[in-house]
């Protein structure tokens, strides 16, 4: 299953890259699997996920938690809290 992943703010300065298209394991199956597979690609991608209690995610462009599935999706974004003012 090909899988769009889009990066933001200092999720992206670390990987490097804004977006990259992926085919994970079959055995990945949810956002918190996907990011441990993906620390493994480079030391960017191990940089970047390596507190993956400090990522939020969202998939097909919905907020989730790191347990929400992964299966059919086409994109999943990951990225730094969000604050406001």
């Amino acid at each position: 299953m090909a899988l769009e992943l889009l990066y933001f703010a200092w999720v992206r300065e670390r990987v490097g890259t804004p977006h990259e298209l992926v085919e994970p394991p079959e055995d990945v199956a949810d956002v918190a699997g996907l990011v441990a597979w993906l620390s493994g690609r480079s030391a960017g991608h191990a940089a970047a996920f390596a507190e993956p209690g400090k990522l939020r995610a969202a998939v097909d462009q919905k907020f989730v938690g790191m347990e929400a599935p992964i299966a059919g999706a086409r994109e999943v974004a990951l990225f730094p809290p969000v604050t406001g003012g």
